[in-house]
């Protein structure tokens, strides 16, 4: 095998970053704060400005008891929210106690060419000091051309007698080449008691 040589091996000799290495950043184009709020919906920010918007949930906390966050998607700017999918899902989980730990993929929490809304969380706990933190990262919405792709990362309480700490990482696509204008979170059932979700760009200008 030939000896491959490699230039720039330290961060403290870079002097450039190569190519597909994204550079963006992040932009706020607005946030949404919730007050016992059935749902949570962005209907105008996600255009052709930016090929990549990223969805931040801060401290999002469920009014009922062991229920999934979700989300769907419209191409009519919010007058329907049922966009096709096909989705993925796995989970690793701690309980605080370290009496019980889980990893493994959500067979009941993927979606196969279904309008149904897609889940980004387990089941969350709603004590007094649980909530739900992370992030959905949607590529190219206004794409007239391709399929639209997310991915998630969440953590929250689990629910489920002693609590875990549940991590859950998600994605999927919007199966339309129409674009996508607008996007609703909302939990299973109940509303979302509080928290805060940030709609950020990806600029790369």
């Amino acid at each position: 095998m030939p000896l491959i040589k490699y230039n720039n091996q330290s961060l403290s000799s870079i002097t450039a970053l190569p190519s597909a290495i994204p550079t963006g950043k992040l932009k706020l184009i607005s946030s949404q704060t919730a007050s016992n709020s059935a749902s949570i919906s962005f209907t105008t920010g996600l255009d052709s400005t930016y090929k990549v918007y990223k969805f931040v949930f801060s401290n999002i906390v469920n009014a009922t008891d062991g229920v999934s966050f979700k989300f769907n998607l419209s191409t009519d700017s919010g007058s329907n929210y049922n966009v096709t999918k096909t989705s993925t899902m796995f989970y690793v989980a701690n309980q605080e106690s370290d009496a019980s730990q889980q990893f493994g993929y959500d067979t009941g929490r993927d979606l196969a060419q279904s309008t149904s809304d897609a889940w980004i969380s387990s089941d969350c706990d709603n004590q007094s000091d649980s909530s739900l933190n992370g992030s959905l990262t949607l590529f190219n919405p206004a794409s007239t051309t391709y399929v639209k792709h997310w991915i998630s990362v969440v953590n929250e309480v689990g629910d489920g007698g002693t609590n875990y700490s549940w991590g859950n990482y998600g994605a999927g696509y919007g199966n339309t080449t129409s674009a996508i204008n607008a996007i609703k979170f909302n939990f299973a059932s109940g509303n979302i008691s509080a928290g805060k979700i940030y709609l950020y760009a990806i600029d790369n200008s």
